[in-house]
């Protein structure tokens, strides 16, 4: 029997609710951004999976009622290029693994069942046991998200059409070693993950548009611990954030022009916010034009052939 918290209502049922608001507050979110979760924009750039149902990856079964929206709106959210899905177990008894650092989307399973009180009671009484009915929620990973797995589950996203990636930027980012993801609506750079998400080029109306994007998100991964070491724990709307993107911002104008391509404003809304951390600091810009430099030099030193030398500071360290 579910145990009854002090308010004599069951935990069970306490639990059971909050998943129903989990469930409804995604929904809800989904037709607040003009998405109908249950009409997706299949062949969209953002979104490469086939039209399907989405389906467990070990057990073949298709996911059916809500878990085919949130599967389903899970696929447009990520740009993932498969329908096939796993638990974390699943995809280590298939001899594979879920990749560091992605993130499991909840689904639920809905059922019935009887407790044996009940059972006795209407064995007792001469009636039809009644049973109650419970949600579990699970965690699974799209296939897109695990490595190792059987090459009949394993899916892999398309490539661009060809053409669309400058070969010079494209050598840059293989030699960086960077995990850089392409598929989803935004592009970002996952900190704890450490990898980077860019929409598909033909999702941006200028094909070299996606180039500022991706060398902007490099500029972030320079900053990791393992590499440059600068703080990029600010959350967005805070000043070390706004320091962050302004460094990040300049790293891709500084590597655009030295591989030919005309830099360009990427993220204009910040604007206001690195005024605010100018007019406050009157070295900041020099401190983040000088963290630019070396993140721009130590992206530049991987394309094949490349002789950087070491960067030369236009203020000293300890002036900065």
């Amino acid at each position: 029997m579910p145990r009854s918290s002090p308010s004599g209502r069951a935990s069970g049922h306490s639990d059971r609710t909050s998943l129903y608001q989990e469930i409804t507050a995604k929904i809800i979110a989904e037709l607040e951004a003009g998405r109908l979760p249950w009409v997706q924009p299949w062949g969209t750039s953002a979104v490469q999976a086939p039209l399907a149902m989405p389906k467990n990856a070990t057990t073949g079964r298709r996911y059916s009622g809500v878990n085919v929206l949130i599967l389903w709106g899970a696929i447009v959210q990520h740009g993932f290029s498969g329908q096939s899905w796993l638990t974390f177990r699943q995809a280590l008894s298939l001899g594979g693994h879920v990749r560091k650092g992605e993130r499991g989307t909840t689904v639920v399973y809905a059922d019935r069942f009887t407790p044996d009180a009940e059972r006795s009671r209407a064995q007792e009484q001469g009636d039809d046991p009644r049973s109650i009915p419970f949600l579990k929620r699970f965690t699974v990973f799209n296939a897109d998200q695990c490595e190792d797995l059987p090459e009949a589950i394993a899916t892999a996203a398309p490539p661009p059409p060809p053409g669309l990636i400058l070969p010079e930027v494209e050598a840059l980012i293989r030699a960086s070693g960077a995990d850089l993801r392409i598929g989803g609506e935004r592009a970002y750079y996952d900190v704890a993950g450490d990898f980077i998400r860019v929409p598909p080029p033909q999702a941006y109306f200028e094909p070299v548009n996606w180039h500022r994007t991706a060398l902007h998100e490099l500029g972030h991964f320079s900053g990791a611990a393992s590499r440059l070491g600068r703080d990029l724990s600010g959350r967005s709307g805070t000043k070390s954030y706004a320091k962050e993107e302004l460094v990040a911002e300049m790293t891709a104008a500084l590597t655009c022009a030295t591989l030919g391509i005309v830099p360009t404003v990427r993220r204009a809304d910040y604007i206001g916010a690195w005024l605010d951390v100018l007019r406050e600091d009157d070295r900041a810009i020099v401190r983040a034009a000088s963290a630019a430099s070396k993140a721009a030099d130590y992206l530049l030193a991987f394309r094949p052939g490349a002789e950087v030398a070491a960067p030369t500071p236009v203020m000293a360290e300890a002036d900065a």
